[in-house]
């Protein structure tokens, strides 16, 4: 009986628990890639000096601002979706209906969407602006900014592995989904509250 557990084990691989470690301690090693990407453009920014003016102005758009703004905004509503139809495809949602097939195709291209809208956002944040820590709120968007590609850069390595465990991609996507709602809670929702601002 030893010997065909034995034989078993060896032809069919690890046991569970043992894949189960590995896969967190993989998952684990990529936390800490990301903790450094966060970490190395949170010290870019610190250290680099704020030009204060845009490198391009997106077509409809006339200052910096509320093109940060706008842009950090369809961020976060193709993230919402994002949410929504990963939790559908999980069968989180409380409804019997089958997500359609077609459904990780469009979550696929949401996020992709969704991660090029946030990109010249980080840059004219950390070009023109930098790591700004002079009031609560901006060191807050600050921190949050930089620790979204963090969680950007985990969860994308996480998705590439097939060791990880079934949490690990849930609790990626949804830390990375945090981070980004208080990035833009921080700066373009606190824009939207201001009275007199340009919305172009």
């Amino acid at each position: 009986m030893n010997t065909d557990t034995d034989t078993n084990a060896t032809v069919d691989g690890p046991p569970p628990r043992a894949s189960a470690r590995a896969g967190t301690v993989m998952f684990l090693l990529f936390a800490v890639a990301g903790a450094l990407v966060a970490l190395s453009l949170g010290i870019y920014g610190n250290v680099h000096e704020p030009t204060g003016r845009p490198l391009a102005l997106l077509v409809g758009f006339t200052s910096l601002t509320p093109m940060k703004v706008w842009l950090a905004t369809a961020a976060v509503v193709l993230a919402i979706f994002q949410v929504v139809s990963a939790a559908w495809m999980f069968g989180w949602l409380p409804t019997k209906r089958k997500a359609p097939a077609y459904l990780s195709q469009l979550h696929r291209w949401s996020g992709a969407i969704a991660f090029v809208a946030t990109l010249p956002v980080a840059y004219h944040c950390l070009w023109s602006l930098g790591f700004s820590t002079f009031d609560t709120r901006t060191a807050l968007h600050s921190l949050f900014g930089c620790a979204f590609y963090g969680a950007f850069t985990t969860k994308m390595l996480a998705l590439r592995s097939p060791k990880m465990p079934g949490w690990a991609l849930p609790v990626a996507g949804g830390l990375l989904f945090a981070l980004l709602i208080g990035a833009w809670s921080t700066a373009a929702l606190w824009y939207f509250t201001q009275s007199g601002v340009p919305l172009r």
